[in-house]
């Protein structure tokens, strides 16, 4: 099974994982998440994007929604990455929390393709919904079928999602929609709008088994 896939997860590896999104350089490339992103956040919106890598994520949105807002990045490569794409960033370690931010000064905080990398799952959920009236994550959907395969034949996953082998991975947390869904119900977060995609397309029956990507918006219950 793992060899059958070979050539299509080494060629995934150079796709985009937890704080690698992909580059807006020439081609103006873009994962697949950043439409949904864009469709859940109303133009003209204050928007932190936390764990933002090279800042290509907000640099799309402020030419899709015409945002305004600030990337966190502890990494300092991904910094430079940002002013580079000329985004405002501020370099911050997320494991501490947003206590430098006010609350309610955003309206959306976004943790894209990061969730799975956090060790404190539980505190970053809240710090983002007292900064922002909403927040929306993304997150590869561990329970997708091609996982599940890789799992039932003795191996930890390696996809476009997921482009780590198991000795280099930061992901930490990983999880199905449904874990995520029970944290939200157990967690005081009203899920207001959930989108599952795979290989960029929108996934509507099982998603649990069928959707690679998953996409929330959500709030305080």
């Amino acid at each position: 099974m793992r060899d059958s896939r070979e050539g299509l997860e080494r060629g995934d590896r150079k796709g985009p994982g937890p704080f690698a999104p992909m580059s807006a350089n020439g081609n103006g490339f873009k994962r697949a998440d950043f439409d949904a992103i864009a469709e859940s956040i109303r133009p003209g919106s204050r928007v932190l994007d936390l764990g933002c890598g090279d800042g290509v994520l907000l640099k799309y949105l402020k030419g899709a929604r015409r945002v305004t807002g600030y990337d966190v990045e502890i990494d300092d490569a991904s910094v430079l990455g940002c002013l580079t794409n000329g985004v405002d960033v501020i370099q911050s370690d997320l494991e501490r929390g947003l206590s430098e931010f006010e609350s309610h000064s955003f309206d959306y905080v976004v943790l894209s393709q990061t969730l799975q990398a956090m060790r404190n799952t539980e505190g970053i959920i809240r710090d983002m919904l007292r900064v922002a009236r909403e927040g929306i994550v993304t997150f590869p959907n561990f329970g997708y079928w091609l996982n599940r395969l890789e799992v039932l034949a003795g191996h930890m996953p390696v996809s476009d999602n997921l482009p780590y082998q198991w000795h280099d991975t930061p992901n930490v947390h990983l999880c199905t929609i449904s874990d995520f869904e029970d944290f939200c119900a157990g967690h005081g977060v009203k899920i207001l709008e959930r989108k599952v995609l795979t290989s960029g397309r929108p996934v509507e029956v099982l998603p649990n088994l069928l959707g690679a990507l998953a996409v929330y918006r959500f709030q305080r219950a």
